[in-house]
């Protein structure tokens, strides 16, 4: 018998936990070189006050730093808001899916089943984010990533459901 308790929900866990890692890095990132600290755009921020203008000793070291180490971007190409776009679905949807593998090996489904609804929900979820970051409009890696993640949602609600019921009964 395997000591750990959950073996197939902590890695793919720990697997969907490095891709919401990545997908923040991406959007911190994107906003370092648009300097767009708040928003999705530089219309988001028009009627803010830029702070920058008269930075306090540590925004100032930052704004510097990130100055030469990160090339600024001058135009608005969209790419900052897809980014956001990407890690915002991405948080949307794994762990609510998560918790149906979670919950599922907890009930001791077979295994088949949490390798087929983790699988599915990891590489649906890069897909759609490849597809979302690379491609303003439909992109087959978001269909894809859409379907895949549709698909856990209904396999794995209804899994749930039924070993909800055969565990009450």
């Amino acid at each position: 018998m395997n000591s750990i308790p959950i073996p197939i929900s902590t890695l793919f866990i720990g697997v969907n936990g490095l891709i919401a890692f990545a997908l923040s890095y991406i959007v911190v990132m994107e906003r370092t070189k648009t300097r767009v600290w708040h928003g999705e755009s530089k219309e988001d921020i028009a009627t803010q006050p830029n702070y920058l203008e008269n930075p306090n000793a540590w925004a100032a070291f930052v704004e510097s730093l990130t100055q030469k180490s990160v090339p600024t971007k001058t135009s608005d190409d969209g790419i900052l808001q897809r980014k956001v776009r990407a890690y915002g679905n991405f948080a949307e949807y794994v762990p609510h899916a998560l918790l149906f593998v979670l919950a599922l090996e907890l009930m001791h489904a077979p295994s088949w089943l949490l390798w087929l609804l983790g699988g599915a929900l990891t590489v649906g979820r890069i897909a759609h984010a490849w597809g979302l970051i690379k491609t303003y409009g439909p992109s087959p890696g978001r269909a894809i990533g859409f379907f895949l993640t549709w698909f856990v949602y209904i396999i794995g609600a209804s899994a749930c459901i039924y070993y909800g019921i055969v565990g009450i009964f």
